[in-house]
C-alpha cells in the first residue's frame, strides 16, 4: 500500500547546515505535494541563566526586556535564513515555497517541540538535521535520539555535511 506524504514538519536548529537538510525537506515537499512546517524549538533559559540576569538586571521589567529581545534576535535569525535559503534555490522551483505552510518560533525543549508540533499540524514526516562528529557529542545529537526513540512517523535525519563543500 502507497503511504501519502501531505504535511512535513523540518525542525531547524538555524545552525548553517540547516539549509542542507532544509534542501532535502523543500524537495520531498516538491516531489509529494505535501505542506511544509518549518519549526525552531527556543531552549529555555537554564537556571543559572536566569540567575545572572537577576543579578545583573535592577528589575522585573529589564528581564523581560532581555527575554523579549532574545525572542526578536532568534525571530530575526529565522527569517534571515529563509530570505537565504530561498534566494539559493533556482527559478525553476521557486514555486515551491507556496508549500511552505508555517515558520515557527516554539518555547520548549527541542524534541518536545517537535514532537508535539508535528501531532498538531498532523504532519507524516519529520526532517531534522545530524551534528557534526565530536567529542562531546555522538553524531545524531540528543535531540534527533529522542525524536527518533518517541516518534510515531517516519524521521528523515540528514547526515551532516561540511557547508564548505559542495551540497
Amino acid at each position: 500500500m502507497k503511504q501519502t506524504i501531505t504535511h512535513i514538519l523540518h525542525a531547524t536548529d538555524l545552525s548553517k547546515h540547516s539549509a542542507y537538510t532544509m534542501c532535502h525537506a523543500v524537495s520531498l515537499a516538491a516531489s509529494t505535494g505535501a505542506k511544509l512546517h518549518v519549526v525552531h524549538a527556543m531552549q529555555p533559559m537554564s537556571d543559572e541563566t536566569r540567575t545572572a540576569l537577576q543579578m545583573y538586571m535592577q528589575t522585573t521589567d529589564s528581564s523581560e526586556a532581555a527575554d523579549k529581545a532574545r525572542r526578536e534576535h532568534v525571530r530575526a535569525v529565522m527569517a534571515e535564513r529563509q530570505k537565504e535559503f530561498w534566494q539559493h534555490v533556482g527559478e525553476e522551483d521557486k514555486g515551491v515555497q507556496k508549500q511552505v505552510a508555517s515558520i515557527e518560533l516554539v518555547d520548549g525543549h527541542p524534541a518536545e517541540v517537535i514532537l508535539r508540533r508535528a501531532t498538531e499540524l498532523g504532519c507524516d514526516l519529520i526532517v531534522i538535521g545530524a551534528h557534526e562528529h565530536g567529542f562531546t557529542q555522538t553524531f545524531l545529537g540528543t535531540v534527533a535520539k529522542r525524536i527518533l526513540r518517541r516518534s510515531n512517523i517516519p524521521t528523515l535525519v540528514v547526515p551532516f555535511r561540511d557547508i564548505d563543500k559542495n551540497i
